[in-house]
């Protein structure tokens, strides 16, 4: 039992001499729990919606007021045409799109039977399913106040996914983090590994650069990462059977800049990291788990405080899901997902940065 003891309060001195390992134990936790707390949540808020107004009657313009009064439905825009939908879902700006027919004023008042349409981005199929059924109940709460069963039918149309499959949005965004945690993890227990065991003090009397050095240790890494995409994606095209839309191309073009994240996030933690435990718990505690909260993988962000969505801005996982999801599901291309291609490269080349001027700094 006294050799038990001895053990136990040897681990435990092992732990109060390691300064970074503490706060991760102890606040880390909290942090996550914070995150957790705010942005974990299946209630769907501010559902971005697109209006196509073809009545521009009082009694339509009541009826867009009854979506946008609630807290469920966000008006983004009014197109005048239907056909000005499609570059407002297919980009995200827009989840759910309300269509008033024209005539819609005449025939409510006569009692005749009058049908608006609500069409859902299916690529979300959470925002999606809860978006129809809310717009549900906002018909019913106009019958309800008016006292009286209004002849308004609602006829809904789901796109990229019409039988609203959950698998068919979370493998694209599993697809994602199992690229993320390869490139980054790998890469920045390697790095430590290499200052543990001495060699990184052996490519220092070398002529190679600070620069070439992380080149040569990033580069093994990105093959890595192209290997598991590469043979993760048979099983989600031929397996789960999620439908890929798009082009392979656009998606190889889009990953690189991801891939330049998820690498310079591995070197950053290398920087701060002297153990291969610290840089594990780092990559998990620090990095990965917030970009899974805070990246509309699990939960919209819609849905989050104000705070959080500014934050958002910054997790390279929000932008790459979008574009997993735009190619697979909505079949687009570089002309819709730019944005998030230079999100992506823009946070690539500030992250790689950093990480290369603590990187010197540390070799210093």
């Amino acid at each position: 039992m006294r050799t038990l003891v001895n053990i136990v309060v040897k681990e435990l001195l092992q732990l109060k001499r390691d300064p970074k390992i503490l706060p991760i134990l102890f606040i880390a936790p909290v942090v996550q729990l914070t995150i957790l707390g705010y942005a974990a949540t299946t209630d769907v808020r501010r559902v971005e919606l697109a209006v196509c107004d073809l009545d521009h009657t009082d009694a339509s313009r009541d009826l867009v007021d009854a979506f946008t009064s609630s807290t469920y439905f966000r008006h983004v825009v009014s197109v005048p045409s239907q056909d000005l939908f499609d570059p407002w879902l297919d980009s995200g700006r827009a989840r759910i799109a309300l269509t008033i027919p024209a005539g819609y004023s005449a025939d409510r008042s006569t009692r005749q039977p009058v049908e608006v349409q609500l069409i859902a981005d299916g690529s979300d199929a959470m925002s999606g399913t809860l978006g129809l059924s809310y717009a549900q109940g906002v018909l019913q709460h106009i019958a309800e106040a008016a006292g009286f069963r209004l002849p308004v039918e609602l006829r809904p149309k789901v796109l990229y996914n019409p039988d609203l499959v959950s698998r068919y949005y979370m493998v694209p965004g599993v697809l994602a983090m199992i690229l993320m945690i390869m490139t980054m993890m790998l890469t920045s227990m390697a790095l430590v590994r290499e200052t543990e065991i001495g060699t990184m003090e052996q490519l220092l009397v070398t002529p190679l650069s600070p620069g070439a050095i992380i080149v040569g240790k990033l580069v093994p890494y990105a093959l890595v990462g192209t290997v598991e995409i590469s043979t993760a994606l048979p099983v989600v095209l031929f397996w789960f059977r999620v439908p890929l839309e798009g082009s392979l191309a656009v998606l190889a073009l889009l990953t690189v800049p991801f891939m330049l994240c998820t690498l310079g996030l591995g070197l950053l933690v290398s920087t701060l990291a002297h153990t291969q435990q610290q840089a594990m718990m780092i990559s998990t505690f620090v990095f990965l788990m917030p970009q899974i909260y805070l990246s509309g993988f699990v939960f919209p962000i819609q849905n989050m405080p104000e705070a959080f969505q500014w934050i958002t801005y910054v997790v390279p996982l929000r932008y790459y899901v979008t574009v997993l999801r735009g190619v697979f599901l909505k079949g687009v291309g570089v002309e819709t997902l730019w944005p998030q291609g230079l999100a992506l490269l823009g946070l690539g080349v500030v992250i790689l940065s950093v990480a290369r001027i603590r990187f010197r700094q540390r070799l210093g």
